[in-house]
């Protein structure tokens, strides 16, 4: 009986501690998150108009979205824009490209993940910024994101897609456009929020005018530009 008073009473300890040692690990983890805040927003604060651009890591050079995400970033700067991305390859690289080609701010904000995602060649050095947590860079695509262009994607795409969907339906941000680049992409879930989600009552149906389709990259820069025409630009939340 003594043996097992002693066991438990040890088990009891070393709970404890582990339970501490988790405590501590959270504390400093808190800490992180804070620096990567003051970075992103020392860093982003002063780049001015801005477009957020997503899609996929997986899009090959040679692919017709890799040249859309190209052809609409430089559309973009043309209009007095910057541009943000992702920082790494596919459709982010072809977004940076295309903010360098027409000598626009390109913004990287890459993200520390297991297989390395690396920046990719086209982001000023100064504007790029390595991320450990997924919603510190999800805050930094949107905060000073003056529009959302969206491309064929994965999973991260549709996240952030959501995300910026929520923000402004939510009126937990200031209104800003929302562009889907794709229509052959995008057509089927377009219908299955309307004939399904819609339909359902789990969003309203003018919910789908939040976002704007095209396949053409100076329309949707036209229409981001049209947006914000002789609007006052401040940080979205």
């Amino acid at each position: 009986m003594t043996e097992n008073v002693g066991l438990t009473n040890q088990s009891t300890s070393l709970d404890r501690d582990g339970s501490q040692d988790a405590k501590i690990k959270d504390l400093w983890r808190v800490f992180r998150i804070m620096g990567e805040f003051v970075e992103g927003f020392e860093t982003l604060s002063g780049i001015g108009p801005a477009v957020s651009i997503f899609g996929s890591a997986r899009t090959p050079i040679d692919h017709p979205d890799y040249v859309l995400g190209e052809s609409v970033a430089r559309e973009l700067v043309g209009r007095g824009f910057g541009i943000i991305s992702g920082g790494g390859p596919g459709i982010m690289e072809a977004a940076n490209k295309g903010a360098r080609a027409a000598e626009g701010s390109s913004v990287g904000l890459n993200i520390n993940i297991p297989h390395e995602q690396a920046a990719n060649e086209y982001v000023d050095p100064d504007l790029l910024l390595n991320f450990d947590f997924f919603f510190v860079r999800k805050v930094m695509f949107l905060k000073y994101a003056k529009g959302v262009v969206v491309l064929p994607g994965g999973f991260g795409t549709m996240d952030e897609l959501f995300e910026a969907l929520t923000l402004v339906q939510t009126k937990k941000s200031k209104p800003f456009p929302v562009v889907l680049m794709g229509k052959d992409f995008w057509e089927g879930l377009v219908e299955w929020l309307r004939n399904t989600m819609a339909a359902r009552g789990n969003i309203r149906l003018t919910d789908l005018d939040l976002f704007f389709i095209t396949d053409d990259a100076a329309e949707a820069a036209e229409y981001i530009s049209q947006f914000h025409d002789q609007k006052t630009m401040k940080p979205n939340f």
